[in-house]
């Protein structure tokens, strides 16, 4: 089966878009998160002007982490490269967490633990997931969880760690608050998986759960099919409609988090229910081509995401 355009293309790494500084000069690492987050994400420079200057360069820290993180895994070799990248990755994490940064990314992350009071159990949820999917790699599984719960776990180790980071950054730890944004994130991951299901098929991974491909009859050779057959729509149709559910869930959060945090919430919230409508709009055949958002589209939800918090706070205000 011959990939069609764009489908198979991966972003570069990070140790691809900017050389890593030769010394263990804290000012250097945090420019070199910042240029990898800028260079590699074109979300996060949206997204990094709707907080205030304070948060960005944690933000940068963070994202860097797991962006090189994510690309250990997904751009090694082999699964068994990527299984002892991850495992010497993990060693430099403990290190930094004992005081002892080594490698950039973690010298200009340890301001960021420090100054927020970060645990180290969301960065290593984050590994376990990537090292869970070197696991699948390496045994040629094809559809990878049972069920939607199964794939819920996953996301909590891949995703839904990012969210609370964040949170954590304004001190905000509160169960309630916590669980609307593991609903944001997991949907994210959800909408992401539901928009690659052709790249990630390439890629040897399906994401689907086996019962809901059950349900709908799909077997996995229908994956490799240049459209999306009738039976492949329905559950897509069904699957887009689950991360909806989780965006409606987590949506009070917008109100509630912490007042700096709120904008950005906003955009990324919209941008997943952008993504899922234009799913919907492409007639649920994400093996025909890849939806995307465009990026008069994400601007525009940006400014909305801003004005509609602003107008809240001024309510509020009264």
């Amino acid at each position: 089966m011959t990939p069609h355009p764009a489908t198979n293309r991966r972003d570069p790494t990070p140790w691809q878009i900017a050389e890593l500084p030769g010394s263990s000069d804290r000012a250097a690492a945090e420019a070199y998160c910042r240029d990898v987050a800028a260079r590699h994400y074109e979300n996060f420079t949206v997204a990094t002007q709707l907080v205030p200057p304070r948060l960005r360069q944690h933000l940068a820290n963070v994202y860097a982490f797991a962006r090189w993180s994510d690309d250990l895994a997904d751009e090694a070799d082999s699964p068994q490269a990527a299984a002892e990248a991850l495992a010497a990755w993990r060693g430099e994490l403990d290190a930094c967490f004992a005081g002892r940064p080594g490698h950039p990314i973690f010298i200009a992350l340890a301001e960021t633990v420090r100054s927020a009071g970060l645990t180290i159990e969301p960065f290593a949820d984050l590994l376990d997931a990537f090292t869970e999917d070197s696991r699948f790699d390496a045994s040629g599984v094809g559809p990878r969880y049972q069920t939607r719960a199964d794939l819920v776990g996953y996301c909590r180790r891949s995703a839904d760690p990012v969210g609370r980071i964040v949170l954590a950054l304004e001190g905000c730890r509160a169960a309630d608050l916590v669980a609307m944004s593991d609903a944001i994130c997991t949907g994210l991951q959800l909408v992401n998986f539901w928009q690659d299901i052709r790249r990630d098929r390439l890629a040897g991974r399906v994401y689907l759960p086996r019962e809901d491909m059950g349900r709908h009859e799909v077997e996995e050779s229908m994956l490799d099919e240049p459209r999306a057959v009738p039976e492949v729509v329905s559950l897509l149709r069904d699957e887009v409609e689950w991360a909806r559910e989780c965006f409606t869930r987590g949506e009070p959060l917008v109100g509630l988090a912490p007042v700096s945090l709120r904008p950005a919430i906003r955009m990324f919230l919209g941008g997943g229910r952008a993504v899922a409508d234009a799913i919907e709009r492409a007639g649920y055949d994400t093996l025909a081509f890849r939806p995307t958002v465009g990026r008069t589209r994400k601007l525009l939800l940006a400014g909305r995401a801003w004005l509609g918090v602003q107008f809240a706070t001024l309510v509020g205000q009264r």
